[in-house]
């Protein structure tokens, strides 16, 4: 199969040649790859290493993506490209060298498998970073997402760098370019919906530098929660029941701590809940970190429920309660 590679980014000249070079760098005939760099107009100096990679490489290609939003930027090179197998990728990632071959072995192996992806492994650039990883690769801090946690080979409800035929996009449209948030998984409810399988494979293995600091990860996760009832309200239902919890917890922390005032046995049922929330984060974070870093993972998990949380319930009020379109600080952000 031909395989076009699309990656959207804006401002990554620390990461974007890394990416590019460890898909060149596959164990795939490279004369069969295509790798589209769509550019968000970068002010730093990913461009000119996109230029000079293709300057190198005939297979790398820089398109602009002037509307500067992800959704925008994978149209553009999803469009552009005419192969029979089409990735997604982030700039902040790298590939494993059979990453490519193991797509196409999972996508032939059955008529009904429209996407197939795999699991994704952090790379920690500091202490913070490895300690965010710890709590993302957990079931207690990011629920069934498998293409985090590992260990599932099959049939799943989203993975995070798609390879998909090229004949979905003909069938059920492109990215979404509304959602600068959510836009796969939003893009991959559609596909299971029109009736196409999403398989896993843990053979299938991307590298990830994740976000080094708590500020930028309750920010990245305060936009999911709330992109996520833009969806839900588009598609006018629930994409998934996980999506909830962080809700119902921050609900809880709201209306609880507020009803505790005036009961003293709400009081000790709401400490009560509380500590049992506490223990089953310190238990989980046991699992993933060592025993220096089990309470920074705590913290990890509770910045994920409440950011998410928060973000979901902000989104209830704006999309369903207030009826408003998405907030424009929302629409400023991008891959």
């Amino acid at each position: 199969m031909r395989v076009a590679v699309v990656i959207p980014c804006k401002n990554e000249e620390h990461y974007i040649e890394k990416c590019v070079r460890s898909i060149l760098n596959s164990n795939y005939d490279i004369q069969l790859i295509d790798i589209y760099v769509c550019d968000g107009l970068s002010t730093d100096k990913t461009p000119d290493i996109v230029k000079r990679l293709s300057e190198e490489h005939q297979q790398v290609h820089l398109l602009i993506n002037h509307a500067q939003t992800t959704p925008q930027g994978l149209n553009l090179g999803l469009k552009t490209a005419t192969n029979d197998l089409k990735i997604i990728l982030g700039a902040h990632s790298e590939v494993d060298p059979n990453f490519i071959a193991e797509n196409v072995k999972a996508i032939q192996q059955d008529a009904s498998i429209g996407c197939a992806g795999g699991i994704i492994k952090n790379v920690f650039e500091n202490k913070t970073s490895e300690i965010i990883g710890a709590a993302m690769s957990s079931p207690f801090g990011v629920g069934n997402a498998h293409f985090r946690t590992g260990g599932k080979e099959g049939f799943v409800d989203t993975v995070a760098f798609g390879a998909y035929r090229k004949e979905i996009f003909d069938d059920i449209g492109y990215f979404d370019e509304e959602l600068v948030r959510n836009q796969d998984d939003e893009f991959n409810f559609r596909l299971i919906k029109n009736g196409y399988k999403i398989f896993l494979s843990p053979k299938i293995i991307s590298l990830y530098y994740v976000r080094a600091s708590y500020q930028k990860l309750f920010r990245q996760y305060y936009q999911y929660g709330y992109w996520k009832v833009f969806v839900n309200k588009k598609h006018q239902t629930v994409t998934s029941v996980r999506q909830l919890i962080p809700l119902f917890f921050v609900l809880f922390l709201i209306f609880g701590s507020l009803l505790s005032l005036f009961s003293s046995y709400l009081l000790a049922l709401f400490l009560f809940t509380l500590s049992l929330y506490l223990i089953l984060g310190l238990y989980f974070a046991n699992k993933v970190s060592s025993t220096q870093q089990i309470f920074s993972v705590l913290f990890t998990f509770v910045i994920l429920h409440i950011s998410y949380g928060s973000g979901y319930l902000k989104g209830l009020i704006d999309f369903i309660l207030l009826n408003k379109q998405p907030q424009k600080k929302s629409m400023e952000l991008t891959r």
